[in-house]
């Protein structure tokens, strides 16, 4: 299997052969193989891949899309991979850190192109250096000051932040980790606690508002990104606002996000994908960061923790849950 797709498609293009044959699979006429995996069903992930298989079906170019979905069980991405792998695939399109990471060892010493989307760190993921000729793509990091002006925006007398996070997600730990060295060099106070699975979400999360936190941050972190309502009615009971690190994360339930727009993320994955299909190399392509950052609050979480936001607060975001419930995600 060592071949570059981008070369073996642009050839298939420019001869306008009827058929070839890529790794056995007969392929309608410069068709290119995409297979685009997710670790879990949750709103980001779909929105991210959604918008990546839409992007590509109007590009005027002949893909062929599967997907691939391992449904929470980390375990079965090794499986999942290799499968795609044995079925013959041209470009990969690996959706959050893990992923990404268990593609790279999955893929090595193939040079199928990896194109990976919302890895928050790419650099302590191991995604690049001498070893990762064949890879690339978009990450989802959030400058960490960006986050605290988050809360400073909505409550510029808080005293304290909570950071609650899931151990073994590597972008979910990287954006806590920045988050908490910012705080440390400029004085700010919080406290963190981190879960290794979603039946410890309630109760971490209870754990940090009885230490006294005035707020709560949770960047971009897959699996309690699928929990949503278990960490959001634990916090406004109490009321506390939950912050996010994407806008999907609102739409959920959280309160406001300073964050990543995953409709803009997957447009910059399938463009990148684009440009390899064209003759381009991974090597010539390093990895992204996000072009535009999403402000989003939730009007409806607002009311639950009885916050009152004035003109100027929400001049600077944008309103993705009316008070009523509506929804504007997506649109």
């Amino acid at each position: 299997m060592k071949r570059m797709l981008s070369k073996s498609a642009a050839f298939a293009l420019a001869l306008s052969l009827v058929l070839i044959c890529l790794n056995g699979a007969v392929l309608a006429e410069g068709a290119v193989r995409v297979t685009i995996v997710q670790p879990l069903t949750h709103t980001s992930l779909n929105q991210i891949r959604d918008t990546i298989a839409a992007q590509l079906n109007a590009s005027g170019i002949p893909f062929e899309l599967t997907f691939r979905n391992a449904e929470g069980d980390s375990a079965s991405l090794s499986t999942i991979l290799t499968n795609v792998l044995n079925d013959g695939v041209d470009i990969l399109v690996p959706i959050a850190t893990n992923t990404a990471q268990s593609a790279k060892v999955v893929f090595d010493g193939t040079d199928i192109p990896i194109v990976f989307a919302a890895v928050s760190d790419p650099v302590a993921a191991g995604l690049t250096g001498d070893d990762c000729e064949y890879i690339t793509g978009v990450s989802n990091n959030i400058p960490a000051g960006e986050i605290v002006r988050l809360i400073s925006d909505f409550q510029p007398d808080y005293q304290k932040i909570g950071f609650l996070y899931t151990s073994s997600e590597t972008n979910s730990v990287s954006t806590i980790n920045a988050a908490k060295a910012y705080c440390d060099q400029n004085g700010i106070r919080y406290e963190e606690q981190s879960i290794a699975n979603l039946s410890e979400l309630q109760t971490a999360a209870e754990t940090l508002i009885s230490k006294g936190v005035d707020a709560l941050y949770t960047g971009n972190d897959n699996s309690i990104a699928s929990a949503m309502p278990t960490y959001t009615d634990v916090a406004y009971e109490y009321g506390i606002p939950v912050y996010c690190g994407a806008d999907s994360m609102v739409a959920d339930g959280g309160f406001a996000t300073i964050g990543v727009d995953y409709v803009q993320l997957g447009k910059q994955v399938a463009d990148m994908v684009v440009r390899l299909t064209q003759g381009q190399q991974p090597a010539d392509n390093p990895y992204e960061t996000l072009t535009d950052y999403a402000r989003f609050v939730n009007l409806q979480a607002a009311e639950r923790i009885g916050l009152t936001l004035s003109e100027e607060t929400l001049a600077s975001y944008r309103v993705l849950v009316e008070a009523d419930g509506t929804s504007h995600f997506g649109e």
